[in-house]
């Protein structure tokens, strides 16, 4: 039995197909939620972007034109707009409830960040979080999504030759924290899971750690 590919698909989708869309959702609905996982370490804040996600793409559907076989590239773009969204909520909740309750850090959390090991981890981890957004996105869909840079390209609309250029100064501003953690003894095997999220690695990061 042939399978109708993206393509085909993505135009019944531009005459109002539910059924073609729901196809689509099938395919590639769990690449999407994990995307979103890996980027909020929430299961029920991933469930809610991939349901965005696709909200969109239905409401954009008479407007997007494929330029790539799969519509994946475009959904991994269109996820990364709605996690920008959610991430600037999540902050203004938090800030809220930090000054209704006066939160303080828990003591485990001084306790830990005593251990060398977890203070490499962390490094690496706050090295990734601090990246300018554009270098963050490309890296993300690059080291944990598998995308080539045409794929990328497509995803976030940037030329091919502006990925490499993001990709590179990525690799370049995390490459100094990326040897330290590695040279460490103790804390090499905590910051393997983060340096893994390097360009130069390609291996999934699975980090309970917002790297928003």
């Amino acid at each position: 039995m042939n399978h109708p590919s993206d393509a085909d698909l993505w135009r019944r989708v531009r005459d109002d197909d539910a059924d073609a869309f729901g196809q689509l959702f099938e395919r590639h609905g769990e690449r999407i939620h994990g995307f979103a996982w890996r980027r909020t370490a929430n299961a029920a804040a991933a469930e809610d972007v991939t349901a965005l996600v696709f909200l969109e793409a239905w409401r954009r559907r008479r407007e997007v034109t494929l330029h790539q076989p799969s519509v994946l590239p475009w959904l991994y773009g269109v996820a990364a707009n709605v996690l920008r969204g959610h991430n600037r909520a999540r902050r203004r909740h938090q800030a809220a409830l930090r000054r209704l309750a006066g939160l303080r850090a828990p003591a485990s959390e001084s306790v830990e960040l005593r251990s060398e090991a977890v203070r490499d981890a962390r490094q690496v981890i706050d090295a990734v979080r601090r990246l300018p957004r554009r270098e963050r996105d490309a890296l993300t869909l690059s080291a944990w999504e598998g995308l080539t840079h045409e794929e990328i390209a497509a995803a976030l609309d940037i030329p091919v030759g502006t990925v490499k250029s993001r990709l590179a100064r990525a690799r370049a501003r995390l490459d100094p924290h990326r040897q330290r953690a590695s040279r460490s003894r103790a804390g090499s095997a905590l910051a393997a899971p983060a340096v893994r999220a390097l360009p130069t690695v390609s291996a999934d990061l699975a980090l309970e750690e917002d790297l928003s």
